[in-house]
């Protein structure tokens, strides 16, 4: 009997997706089967999940229901690429309403399909200091402890190494770090700039390997803390201070080398020449800037990125093109003297990062809750994808102001 209520929506589906390569089981016990080969199989476990396609249809839609655990899958790769790959054949108007109906009636007498908590709406101008103080902590203040079940040894957040010989991911961050310390040319007695220090993996290594004094800004709360204790427990509290600050407040100091590694993403378009600039007026003549960052390849690509993504991940994240990271750089009367990606290293490094998570599910549920750990889980993936398939790049830019 209570399969009776799903009927008329299999039948809806079935008629609307006749070339599917996906299952989906219902929280009634009933199937709608794959018309061939399958590829992934969907679990509804909720009427909520249809609520919650029906009031935002798309990814967001479906996002929320696998957020809040009302939509899961068997194989989570399997139905990422069916999600991000499969295009669905156009709906008539008349298609649509009666699939709006069978959907409706099927989640009858259901609960409220509400958002779930986690999902962070920012209010007012992109990237002003306030907002982005908002964005880069509900980013990085989930936790040092969750981060560190996928995260190497150095607690580095940034894409590894590995096409020069490294085995591991301690291996792979190591090689990057001494990459980029090898770029800068980083010497003993230097005054160094590490923006976006994360939990102070490079300031550690380059003042550590290079007898550097290293200034680390971030402008998450939890990476400061934890990055101070790892400075102090390294013996390096006279050469490493780790400031929570935002880059814009950093002023008339002046540093021989900056090092700016995964950092750029936060920028945006609009403040993308500022960025520049201040970076550039910090550097003394002959000074050299490494920028690391996401960059986006494709031109039909939104930079601002979707809404699921947005709202659950990476809030207000701007992968710019490579192009326009240059530009600002050269605006702001730097030399680019080099320029390198590393695009399947990172495919690479998330691959490691996907299996480390996976091994601590139970862990990661316990320190950051059930829905946070769902939304890294598809992020990861989904992360991986698009340097796989040519979405997104990452390059390091090196740079020089004149002397």
């Amino acid at each position: 009997m209570r399969a009776l209520l799903t009927l008329p929506l299999r039948r809806e589906l079935a008629r609307a997706l006749p070339d599917r390569p996906f299952s989906v089981r219902f929280w009634d016990g009933s199937t709608l089967t794959a018309s061939g080969a399958c590829s992934a199989s969907f679990v509804v476990r909720s009427p909520r999940a249809i609520a919650h396609v029906l009031r935002s249809p798309g990814r967001l839609g479906l996002g929320r229901a696998y957020v809040e655990g009302s939509l899961d899958a068997e194989e989570l790769d399997g139905a990422f690429a069916v999600v991000d790959g499969w295009e669905s054949p156009p709906l008539g108007r008349g298609q649509r309403l009666r699939l709006f109906a069978a959907a409706a009636l099927a989640s009858a007498g259901a609960p409220v399909a509400r958002r779930p908590a986690l999902e962070l709406v920012l209010r007012g101008e992109r990237h002003t200091r306030g907002r982005d103080a908002q964005a880069v902590r509900y980013h990085y203040d989930a936790g040092n402890e969750f981060f560190a079940l996928f995260l190497d040894e150095s607690m580095t957040y940034s894409c590894a190494l590995f096409s020069r010989g490294a085995d591991t991911l301690e291996e792979a961050q190591q090689a990057k770090h001494a990459l980029v310390a090898s770029k800068l040319g980083l010497a003993s007695g230097q005054r160094v700039l590490d923006v976006g220090c994360g939990w102070g993996a490079f300031a550690l290594y380059a003042a550590r390997e290079h007898d550097v004094e290293v200034l680390g800004v971030t402008l998450s709360r939890e990476q400061a803390e934890l990055a101070r204790a790892r400075v102090e427990q390294a013996g390096l509290a006279g050469r490493v201070e780790i400031r929570l600050a935002d880059y814009r407040d950093l002023r008339e100091e002046q540093f021989d080398a900056i090092a700016s590694i995964g950092m750029v993403e936060h920028v945006g378009e609009r403040r993308i020449d500022e960025y520049a600039r201040r970076l550039g007026s910090l550097l003394r003549p002959g000074g050299r800037l490494l920028n690391h960052g996401i960059a986006a390849l494709r031109a039909d690509d939104d930079a601002t990125g979707d809404a699921f993504t947005n709202r659950y991940v990476f809030p207000d994240g701007e992968p710019l093109y490579l192009s326009r990271i240059q530009l600002a750089i050269e605006r702001a009367g730097l030399v680019s003297e080099h320029v390198e990606g590393f695009a399947a290293d990172y495919a690479t490094t998330i691959g490691h990062w996907i299996e480390r998570l996976d091994a601590h599910l139970d862990d990661a549920r316990r320190l950051a809750g059930p829905e946070r750990t769902r939304v890294w889980r598809l992020y990861l993936r989904g992360v991986r994808v698009g340097f796989e398939t040519g979405h997104t790049a990452v390059y390091q830019v090196l740079a020089r102001r004149p002397s």
